[in-house]
């Protein structure tokens, strides 16, 4: 499902525009992106959890060159998915 998916699958289930149902999905998407940037959790119950994690430097291997790398320290996002999402029947 893509982006323009979802926004249909939205406006048709909650009775919205797609315009209304696109602009609640951008503030959504805004908002718990600037919250990660921000370093904070976003947790939604039944749905899971959004964090940041932070990768540490390291030294890794060109596979193409076989060449030793820095890889840099970084931060990342982290998906828990909560206890009603689980796919698994």
């Amino acid at each position: 499902m893509n982006k323009t998916e979802l926004i249909n699958a939205v406006a048709e289930k909650a009775n919205l525009s797609k315009v209304q149902a696109k602009a609640a999905l951008d503030a959504t998407l805004n908002t718990i992106t600037e919250a990660l940037l921000k370093d904070d959790k976003v947790a939604i119950i039944g749905f899971g959890t959004f964090g940041v994690s932070e990768k540490t430097a390291r030294t890794g291997i060109n596979p193409r060159t076989k060449e030793k790398i820095e890889i840099p320290a970084r931060k990342v996002v982290k998906f828990k998915p909560g206890a009603e999402l689980n796919l698994v029947k």
